[in-house]
């Protein structure tokens, strides 16, 4: 339910003061049977973690390491050469990880 919070407040001696019926009505409005959301369209967009992938294809193209890039021996990220910091034993560190 919306709450207006600019509206003024009521006391609790004036809340007291409301009358059987006028509760009674305000519960009815409240308990309308309308809905307004499909709560089946609404549950099939979401996603649980964990769910069960198996038949879901990869769209990714995957290209093989070209001759321009070297794996990090740290963080074992592909990069650019231009991001070659050390060569430490034959390693290949990245700026990140130097």
């Amino acid at each position: 339910m919306a709450t207006d919070y600019d509206a003024p407040r009521r006391d609790e001696v004036d809340l007291g003061e409301d009358s059987l019926e006028e509760l009674k009505a305000r519960r009815a409005d409240s308990q309308s049977g309308s809905v307004d959301v499909d709560e089946v369209e609404v549950a099939e967009s979401f996603e649980l973690p964990g769910a069960d992938l198996a038949d879901e294809e990869l769209t990714v193209k995957v290209l093989p390491m070209q001759t321009d890039e070297f794996r990090c021996s740290r963080c074992f990220l592909v990069h650019h050469r231009s991001q070659l910091a050390a060569e430490r034993n034959g390693e290949l560190i990245c700026r990140e990880c130097a």
